[in-house]
């Protein structure tokens, strides 16, 4: 059965987010005054402009992840006896808001519900996760125009996105073509029918016809799931990952923009001689302090494996435990790393060794 498929015209676009905003907060991507587009709560339609043209820097995981926590504060009380002291922990839950996420890309949408599989999918659900996701509305938007650093498709995350969003706009020039995937998006369009028509003949095809072009519009062409395979063949790409070891600045900049990484680290605070705060805040697998023991061992060795854990968690563990690759495919630490450790470097270079194994094979057959 075909879902029911709508036009919403861009005149109209405005005035729906602010029937919107009567119930929720908003999150679009915004151009800021140093012309970054970033992820923002609006708080004025009327002075800050919904920028949909780039790709904004940020993902959303800051919005249910936040990059600093405060878990629960404490305090100590007097000591017990002669040395023992009893520690009272109070916990910090946040609000749970109503949110309308507009003008979410693909790539992040499905970056979402793989941080929803990590907090939510095991037997103990993440409780400061679930208060700020569980009120969530996604909009997301369809690429027509994939960014340069883009490769959604060969990560099976977009352009266009089948399933998980409330609605998802395809932009067609003067309107949108407007799908509905979950009961949350049935129920905005039923709440507010003034702004939507049914789609006819013309607008399916025109839909169809930009989700047929954008897939040919990509520069990057990223072997992803043939990395996956040779990962799984476990033969270790031992002088790339030095060499890439060897260029990590260990500044983090990839784990921090990547939408899917959720490492993190857990420490108490103390804010005086009886009080205190536990904090959550994000780490990151390539310091070189995330495998550090008791005495100081590391088990990685930091000059040739600093980066293997990251890549083999996204293209090898992540294939193993959830069925999928975690790299959605954004692109951003391409454009974030400095030193060119970015995970299409590690792709490129996984299977042009693997091409090399494959001609001295040949060459030796003859």
């Amino acid at each position: 059965m075909r879902r029911k498929q709508w036009i919403l015209h861009k005149d109209h676009l405005l005035p729906f987010l602010r029937k919107l905003r009567k119930s929720r907060s908003l999150v679009a991507p915004v151009r800021n005054s140093y012309g970054d587009t970033m992820y923002t709560e609006m708080n004025d339609l009327d002075n800050e402009s919904i920028e949909l043209a780039e790709q904004p820097q940020n993902s959303l995981k800051s919005f249910f992840f936040p990059q600093r926590e405060k878990l629960c504060h404490y305090s100590v009380d007097e000591a017990v006896g002669d040395s023992a002291q009893a520690y009272r922990f109070y916990p910090s839950l946040p609000e749970s808001r109503a949110v309308v996420y507009f003008g979410v890309r693909s790539c992040d949408m499905f970056a979402v519900m793989y941080c929803d599989t990590i907090f939510l999918g095991g037997r103990e659900r993440d409780v400061y996760y679930d208060a700020r996701r569980r009120n969530a509305l996604f909009i997301t938007l369809a690429c027509n125009h994939p960014f340069e650093n883009c490769f959604c498709n060969a990560a099976r995350t977009g352009p266009y996105l089948e399933m998980g969003y409330d609605l998802q706009f395809t932009d067609l020039g003067d309107r949108y073509f407007v799908e509905v995937d979950k009961a949350r998006g049935r129920e905005v369009v039923q709440q507010w029918p003034q702004f939507f028509v049914p789609a006819g003949d013309d607008d399916r095809q025109a839909h169809y016809q930009a989700a047929l072009e954008s897939r040919g519009l990509f520069r990057r062409q990223v072997h992803v799931d043939l990395a996956v395979q040779l990962l799984d063949q476990g033969e270790e790409p031992q002088a790339l990952l030095a060499e890439l070891s060897a260029r990590c600045q260990d500044c983090g900049g990839c784990a921090f923009i990547c939408p899917t990484c959720t490492c993190f680290n857990i420490v108490d605070q103390p804010l005086s001689d009886d009080r205190g705060e536990r904090v959550r805040t994000w780490d990151a697998c390539t310091f070189d302090g995330f495998t550090r023991m008791a005495g100081n061992h590391n088990s990685v060795q930091i000059i040739s494996q600093r980066v293997t854990k990251r890549f083999y968690h996204k293209l090898r563990d992540d294939v193993l435990r959830h069925g999928r690759s975690s790299c959605v495919g954004c692109g951003r630490c391409v454009g974030m790393c400095f030193g060119g450790v970015d995970i299409v470097r590690f792709i490129d270079g996984l299977c042009a060794a693997d091409d090399k194994r494959s001609e001295k094979r040949e060459d030796g057959h003859d």
